[in-house]
């Protein structure tokens, strides 16, 4: 099995766990056919609105055909279990992530208007992320056996650094777009904790499909057996 097995009774359960995690790794990039999980070089999302009216920002974006890479080089840092509350706590590092989507958006950042569609690309680099997945356990149906799915995800992160180009904003203006693209650069830190609220959900989507992929192929018995 590429599944590196833990049991409950190991002191060492977290470093475990870890090494299970990083013994997946090598799979992430094309995929685990018979987990259900697709392949993460590039993770795929349809689509991420974003329609954000408060603060310096009024923002309303959508992107389609989202294409994520970086994703199967996340390093797990530490991974603590709780039996009693049915919790696991992961903090994790993504060295870099780059997404590359169709966007249109429309609105202002900081009183400056932006409009344009086209081809986006976004680079983030040294990403920490601190991940709680509260479960909750099931009975299969089919099986009788004990199976965990994720009830509830909360996920906060922090990025190290942040670049973005925007293709065709303003009507392909190349002074203004060019303008816009160095404004959003040298500002990024304002615009990431602006949409930060949309980038924590779709992280948490993420993880929770990974995270119920295995659980929904392993009962709890075969995944932490005692």
């Amino acid at each position: 099995s590429f599944l590196k097995i833990c049991h409950r009774s190991d002191p060492h359960l977290g470093e475990c766990i870890k090494e299970s995690v990083n013994s997946l790794k090598p799979y992430l990039k094309n995929g685990i056919q018979v987990l259900g999980i697709p392949s993460c070089e590039p993770f795929r999302l349809e689509e991420i609105d974003i329609d954000q009216s408060s603060g310096p920002i009024y923002i309303r974006a959508k992107y389609n055909n989202v294409s994520i890479f970086g994703g199967s080089n996340i390093i797990p840092k530490s991974i603590k279990v709780d039996f009693d509350k049915n919790r696991i706590r992961l903090k994790l590092y993504i060295p870099r992530l780059e997404m590359i989507a169709n966007y249109s958006l429309n609105g202002r950042i900081m009183l400056l208007p932006i409009r344009g569609n086209g081809l986006g690309r976004g680079n983030f680099t040294d990403i920490d992320a601190i991940v709680t997945l509260q479960l909750q356990r099931y009975s299969n149906e089919r099986t009788g056996l004990v199976h965990q799915r994720v009830e509830d995800i909360y996920v906060d992160f922090n990025i190290g650094h942040a670049t973005v180009h925007l293709d065709n904003l303003f009507d392909g203006d190349e002074t203004l777009s060019a303008a816009m693209n160095l404004f959003l650069n040298d500002n990024w830190k304002t615009v990431i904790a602006e949409i930060r609220p949309k980038l924590e959900e779709t992280i948490a989507d993420i993880v929770k499909n990974f995270a119920d992929s295995i659980f929904t192929v392993f009962p709890e018995d075969v995944l932490l057996p005692p």
